[in-house]
């Protein structure tokens, strides 16, 4: 009995499992038939939407693409019929149990035959299995699979296993307050930027280098983009650049940042570009060619950023 279970709620909770295992075997549909024969227009939006240009799929002797094995089968917005279902019992019983939210987790699929424009379609489905209690990220619930039996003139086309997870949804926790205004976001710093954030921390902007044809890159890379060779180490930017490009923001409003400013893709003295807010000017005084010296602006008690400072003149 895991800490802060009560025997009472053991003993609920077996009590709910054993329900919730009597389903499984239950159809959930038996000689259900497609609302349309397969046809030449569902597989060309299909295909389109899919970015499928595969030639089986038009002309004559067309066939559907496999995987659209379960859309044949679907009820759209209206369903297939109005009385209730053994899926509808169970998921009641779920939801009384406090499982109101569901997730797809994952289908498999397998094709026997394939289905071709004009086909009728049926289909048998059944509540294959019903997991014990599951403890996730979103919460703790049920998984739910379901094989479906799809038939093209009665004849076993494929199965598809679709499962769900009807879950708890966890209680989301309070924000914490801000100490003083909302906080910029965090850079992502990986095992391919760490180096550049270290030189950061220590008022330095590093500009890798490849030591097999010299070439220099920025933003980091694992490799070199010039040779392809793995192999780099950094030089230390001087600081000195000038205004390559640049847009000043507007919209939308976003915590921590004060709009209208200016963010600047920068020409280091060394060749490479790099982005960077523009600071000692007005927004609207930016301009292509405008001189700028890196500096280090600290935005809260944990990050501190590289930006350039226009020069004066």
């Amino acid at each position: 009995m895991t800490a802060g279970k009560t025997a009472a709620d053991a003993e609920a909770e077996e009590e709910l499992l054993r329900r919730l295992k009597s389903f499984e075997g239950r159809p959930a549909a038996t000689a259900a038939r497609a609302k349309d024969p397969v046809n030449e227009p569902m597989i060309r939006h299909w295909c389109e939407a899919m970015g499928d240009t595969n030639p089986a799929y038009t002309g004559p002797g067309a066939t559907a693409p496999p995987t659209m094995l379960q859309a044949w089968t679907m009820g759209g917005l209206s369903g297939h019929t109005s009385r209730a279902t053994a899926h509808d019992e169970l998921f009641a019983l779920l939801d009384a149990a406090g499982c109101t939210s569901v997730v797809a987790t994952d289908c498999e699929q397998e094709y026997l035959r394939p289905l071709r424009p004009g086909d009728t379609v049926t289909f048998d489905a059944v509540i294959e299995s019903v997991s014990p209690r599951k403890t996730t990220k979103l919460g703790s619930g049920h998984f739910v699979t379901t094989r479906m039996d799809v038939h093209a003139n009665g004849e076993l086309a494929g199965t598809h296993r679709f499962r769900i997870l009807k879950y708890a949804p966890v209680a989301k926790r309070p924000p914490k307050p801000e100490a003083a205004g909302p906080r910029r976001p965090r850079p992502v710093v990986n095992r391919d930027n760490q180096g550049f954030w270290d030189g950061v921390r220590e008022h330095k902007l590093l500009i890798q280098r490849c030591t097999a044809c010299a070439t220099l890159r920025f933003p980091w890379l694992p490799g070199c983009n010039a040779c392809s060779s793995p192999d780099w180490d950094t030089v230390e930017a001087s600081g000195a650049g000038t205004v390559f490009s640049y847009v000043v923001m507007h919209h939308p409003p976003f915590p921590a940042f004060d709009p209208p400013y200016a963010v600047a893709l920068v020409e280091l003295a060394e060749g490479v570009r790099v982005i960077g807010n523009i600071t000692g000017v007005p927004y609207d005084k930016v301009r292509i060619g405008l001189p700028v010296r890196l500096e280090f602006l600290r935005v809260d008690d944990a990050l501190e950023l590289p930006v350039f400072r226009a020069e004066a003149g």
